[in-house]
């Protein structure tokens, strides 16, 4: 059984999952995560402490005698971490990004977008490129903060946004080392309709009126 302190890709699936959870407002129901998560009630105690002690979640006292517990800035980037760490072990990888990839430009084309802008030189990069042909969409280039490189798969390869030369349709975040942030700055930019972020970046977007992308 894995313990709260112990490294490996079980320990690590387990925290993802409980970041995940609490960024998604499920770890309030401690028993209800154990079930999810396939572990004890108490190793999901353990961990939830371990958590707050690492100041990756912060708790808050709810009515009834229940607890609210919030990802604080760390608990953000530990879960973009693990999240890549996560991606490395898992041989569905490949198959999971194909299938996210095709269905955002599947109901890209829909809208009537034809081009779009790789946030994020990484693997995921590539099998975005790759089903962008599948489909039938343009790759105008991929944008990569700090990078030197003047191209990228065959395409134009920007710094900054402000460096893209040409209007584009969309951006489809394959950034797999700072995703949320990345995230945040083409949806505060470009706006959410005009954003694709496949499901394995586990990026969950608040929309304005409480509900949840």
């Amino acid at each position: 059984m894995p313990r709260p302190g112990s490294e490996g890709p079980e320990s690590s699936r387990i925290m993802l999952g409980l970041l995940d959870a609490v960024e998604q407002d499920r770890a309030q129901s401690q028993r209800l995560l154990a079930s999810e998560l396939g572990i004890a009630l108490g190793l999901v105690n353990a961990y939830l402490k371990r958590c707050v002690k690492k100041g990756l979640v912060k708790v808050r006292g709810a009515p009834a005698r229940r607890y609210a517990y919030y990802l604080t800035p760390q608990g953000f980037a530990e879960k973009s971490r693990l999240t890549v760490e996560y991606l490395s072990y898992s041989f569905d990888f490949f198959r999971q990004a194909k299938k996210d990839c095709l269905g955002l430009f599947d109901a890209a084309r829909a809208r009537g977008i034809k081009n779009v802008v790789l946030a994020g030189q990484t693997d995921l990069a590539e099998i975005a490129a790759l089903c962008a042909i599948e489909r039938g969409i343009e790759i105008l280039g991929t944008v990569q903060k700090g990078t030197e490189r003047r191209e990228f798969l065959g395409v134009p390869s920007f710094a900054d946004f402000d460096d893209i030369p040409q209007s584009f349709d969309a951006v489809m975040i394959t950034d797999v080392i700072r995703p949320r942030e990345t995230s945040d700055e083409a949806i505060s930019r470009f706006g959410l309709e005009r954003v694709l972020i496949p499901d394995l970046l586990r990026i969950r977007i608040k929309q304005a009126n409480g509900g949840k992308k």
